[in-house]
């Protein structure tokens, strides 16, 4: 009697045993180990895309440098504490202002970065962060791929090495998973698009993050065409200064059916791959509205001004150099800031570097800045 007791306990733990096993593999399965999830963060007038596939994270631009507490508290929301990639799409404020957060608060694998500086404290920021932790920039190469998880990684972009425009630098990722596949352009424009459709590369994706934030520079009808997506996502800020996104792009999307999400119009926007099928946390556009400011799109850009140089940190051989642009502004209380010294008869103006006029919440002069 006492060896049947002994065996029934027997049975009764390894069945409950059984139950546990079977729920923990339940458990695992539910918490998104074989999803593939893109979070478009929510960083107002910018960029700064999350990648998650099991226990690897990935990270493409990270902002302005004033959203460093919406990444810290984001990211600290998803327990993530290392990042197997870091990409720099470009070196303009609005895609790397918090990129030296993120590699000095969390353990990083590389760092990815176009061959191209900028003579700006954001990007010495980020050369400071890749320095101390003893780390260099890996120069992507058009074609190759690395993996995250069972998810693929291709660049393709840039595909050259002289342009006078950073926003064509913009690092070019295009990221699989299954028969899903997303497209991450940065700010590329039509340049950068006309060379990616002759390099033979396949851009077809489901999901396209549209180039510049809807501007009228990105988005091609014939870049548009190759990539055919289903959905298209727009990183811009509500009330953006800069008419973002652009009328012109919307009826392009419009026209193709392609369905629109925004993050001034839905927050941060998530989107799941099971390797079949992707879904969004939030509901497409239906508005399709463009953005009501009346700033020219060119202004996010550096100057035109440009020259090789060599790199003294040793992140870099030889790498294109963007400098400031310089804009001019009459007096202490001024609200504008103007291209031309001499416009409206200024007097006594002051030099500024256009990240330091923006910096005091100086606006454009309309006459300056058709």
């Amino acid at each position: 009697m006492k060896n049947l007791k002994r065996l029934v306990s027997i049975f009764v733990v390894m069945i409950i045993s059984c139950m546990l096993i079977s729920c923990g593999n339940q458990s695992k399965s539910d918490d998104g180990s074989s999803l593939l999830k893109v979070h478009f963060i929510d960083v107002g007038q910018a960029d700064s895309i999350l990648i998650q596939y099991g226990n690897e994270n990935m990270l493409i631009d990270a902002g302005n440098n004033d959203d460093e507490n919406t990444l810290k508290n984001y990211i600290n929301s998803l327990g993530i504490k290392e990042f197997k990639y870091v990409v720099g799409t470009h070196a303009h404020e609005d895609h790397i202002g918090s990129l030296d957060y993120i590699i000095n608060s969390f353990k990083v694998g590389k760092v990815y970065f176009p061959k191209v500086s900028a003579s700006t404290k954001i990007f010495e920021n980020l050369l400071n962060a890749v320095n101390n932790k003893g780390m260099k920039f890996t120069i992507p190469t058009v074609g190759e791929s690395f993996n995250l998880g069972d998810a693929k990684c291709t660049i393709l972009g840039p595909n050259g090495s002289t342009y006078t425009d950073a926003n064509n630098y913009s690092i070019v990722i295009k990221l699989e998973y299954g028969s899903n596949s997303f497209l991450f352009t940065g700010d590329a424009e039509d340049v950068s698009e006309k060379e990616m459709l002759s390099s033979g590369l396949n851009l077809k994706s489901d999901v396209l993050k549209a180039g510049h934030h809807g501007s009228k520079s990105s988005t091609t009808d014939e870049f548009l065409n190759a990539v055919n997506p289903k959905y298209a996502v727009l990183s811009v800020g509500k009330d953006n200064d800069y008419g973002h996104p652009n009328k012109e792009t919307l009826d392009k999307f419009s026209e193709r059916k392609i369905k629109v999400y925004r993050t001034d119009e839905s927050g941060t926007i998530v989107a799941t791959s099971d390797g079949k099928n992707i879904t969004f946390d939030s509901k497409p556009s239906k508005s399709n509205t463009p953005g009501s400011g009346n700033k020219s799109y060119e202004l996010e850009d550096e100057s035109n001004n440009s020259k090789e140089i060599a790199n003294s940190n040793n992140n870099y051989d030889t790498v294109q150099k963007f400098d400031s642009e310089t804009v001019w502004v009459s007096g202490n209380n001024a609200k504008v800031y103007h291209k031309d010294n001499t416009c409206s008869n200024m007097k006594n103006p002051t030099k500024y570097t256009l990240e330091e006029a923006e910096a005091k919440e100086l606006r454009s002069c309309s006459k300056c800045y058709k």
